[in-house]
């Protein structure tokens, strides 16, 4: 297990932070192929920030009229804020200016906060109340204000690990920490997301997909995120990969590697352990819609209710373990 300390200041609360974004929006957004970045003003408390800020993404830019973005601080614009210590972070933005986007970006945040509970190899989040001014005059109406969130950096949660971000064309299984690898596995099972492999995407030279890596002594740690995929988020534009046969991303498959059967069960029974935890996430997130915290209830207790049998869930997943 690699050595843990304090996350930076910006993720060590859970309030929500009210930042306005001030600059050339409406030139960002049409910018999806180059993304150049273009100075910006972020006022958070009381103080101004200057940013670099561009598009980010892939699969979101071709669905959404408000694409991810990416925020540069300057170097020594930070000392003594909220946002020391930081320099890249990417902004999970409301993809699109309908209720059920807004409910999308708290879904997804609400996954990252489940694996926070489940591993501390996790990116850590932090929610937004965003107000955008266009200062080109252009931004669509119903976009100017969001719900968005904020994610730790490769530094960051490298640092907080003591753990060293690495890049590789691909990985072996026994060169992943086992714990930490079942932890994920199950973790991506129990919100039914199918959007990650321990593989290169398509396209890319460069293991893996929606996750990043990290080596520590004990071996390698896949820590994900992008979960807008997930049938915990079932967001509008979300459809399985037809390779899968499957009908909809609320179904649940197993798409690990094939671990010890031991250390499967292990984490499936650490995970039935923290149910109470995981199913009180919901609720805890600022804004969160009552009926959406019971969708989301519902959908996590589908798994436990399946995990209630620990050996016949563990021999499911031995059956499509890759």
């Amino acid at each position: 297990m690699a050595t843990q300390a304090n996350a930076a200041p910006l993720f060590s609360d859970d309030t929500v932070i009210d930042v306005e974004i001030i600059g050339p929006l409406s030139s960002v957004i049409k910018d999806k192929k180059d993304r150049e970045e273009l100075p910006f003003v972020l006022r958070a408390n009381g103080v101004d920030h200057s940013i670099k800020l561009r598009v980010r993404g892939k699969s979101r830019t071709r669905v959404c009229d408000f694409p991810p973005l990416r925020i540069r601080f300057s170097d020594d614009d930070t000392d003594g804020t909220i946002f020391a210590g930081q320099n890249k972070l990417k902004l999970v933005t409301q993809c699109q200016k309908d209720k059920s986007a807004r409910a999308n970006v708290l879904e997804e945040f609400a996954a990252y906060r489940i694996f926070n509970v489940i591993s501390d190899i996790s990116f850590k989040v932090r929610l937004l109340r965003v107000r955008y001014t266009d200062t080109g005059g252009r931004l669509q109406d119903g976009l100017v204000e969001q719900l968005g969130f904020l994610i730790e950096s490769k530094t960051g949660i490298a640092d907080r690990l003591g753990a060293e971000p690495v890049a590789l064309a691909g990985i072996k299984r026994s060169s992943l920490d086992g714990q930490q690898a079942a932890a994920v596995f199950v973790f991506q099972y129990l919100i039914a997301n199918t959007d990650w492999s321990l593989v290169a995407a398509d396209g890319e030279d460069e293991c893996c997909h929606n996750g990043e890596l990290f080596k520590a002594a004990t071996g390698l740690y896949y820590v994900p995120y992008d979960f807008d995929l997930s049938g915990l988020v079932n967001a509008h534009y979300a459809s399985p990969d037809r390779s899968l046969g499957m009908r909809s991303v609320t179904q649940r498959r197993y798409r690990g590697y094939c671990v010890p059967t031991d250390t499967i069960l292990s984490s499936i029974s650490r995970i039935n352990a923290m149910s109470s935890d995981i199913l009180r996430v919901p609720s805890e997130i600022p804004g969160m819609q009552p009926r959406d915290v019971a969708a989301s209830v519902k959908f996590l207790q589908r798994f436990f209710a399946q995990a209630e049998d620990e050996e016949k869930l563990t021999k499911s997943f031995d059956k499509r373990c890759l």
